[in-house]
């Protein structure tokens, strides 16, 4: 994982230089960009009683100050971006690697955070103000 102060987000490929991102030939690119809340990462810390950088969760974006919608078709504006909510990000198993217990400290709502779609692309840094659009 690396730390970017600003990131160029298109259609085709997600996030710059994550190669997940990309939509596979037939794919619906449901994973395009994942996204989670700096409120329930340090809630999940508090509650293992770890204090490990949020990067360790492996999402593309930290949002701050933000309720993420938990509700597919739900849209995140970021500058000229546009993100579609997909489903929900599960933690994976190698959330344990990490922390034990930390897989189940993500699992209740959302915590773990969200999964979107490229609906429009553009260069989000740092900062940026977000929005949401309900549909």
């Amino acid at each position: 994982m690396e730390l970017l102060a600003a990131a160029e987000v298109t259609v085709e490929g997600g996030l710059h230089g994550d190669y997940r991102g990309a939509v596979k030939p037939g794919g619906r690119g449901r994973r395009q960009v994942t996204l989670m809340e700096r409120r329930d990462w340090d809630a999940a810390m508090a509650e293992l009683g770890h204090a490990i950088g949020w990067q360790e969760r492996r999402v593309n974006l930290l949002v701050d100050g933000i309720d993420l919608p938990q509700r597919p078709g739900a849209l995140i504006v970021i500058g000229t971006v546009v993100l579609e909510v997909t489903v929900e990000c599960d933690p994976c198993s190698r959330m344990e690697l990490v922390a034990p217990g930390l897989k189940a400290a993500l699992l209740p709502d959302w915590r773990g955070g969200a999964c979107t779609r490229v609906r429009q692309g553009g260069n989000i840094a740092v900062g940026d103000a977000i929005r949401i659009e309900m549909p």
